[in-house]
């Protein structure tokens, strides 16, 4: 159930990516538009910077709320799964 909630999650964060990238494309060129599309974090970044002049804040905030939100789901659903120790033997 909480990996459904995860993928839902990361759904949300994808729609917002877009929604920013394409902000972004329109302010900044085709350039900045394939580097924000290959880095998310500088799209991210950028977003923050420029949300209260573009009026993206509201868009900016759950962005953030979601990718915090997706964190805390993949950490509690073993979404980091790492097992130490000796492999089982059949």
């Amino acid at each position: 159930m909480l990996g459904i909630l995860g993928l839902v999650l990361w759904l949300g964060c994808i729609i917002c990516f877009i929604i920013v990238l394409i902000k972004l494309f329109q302010e900044n060129g085709v350039l900045h538009g394939i580097l924000g599309l290959i880095c998310g974090l500088y799209t991210f970044i950028w977003g923050w910077i420029n949300a209260t002049r573009l009026n993206i804040k509201n868009i900016m905030v759950i962005w953030t709320l979601l990718i915090i939100l997706s964190i805390i789901v993949n950490v509690t659903t073993g979404g980091f799964h790492y097992s130490f120790g000796t492999p089982a033997t059949p």
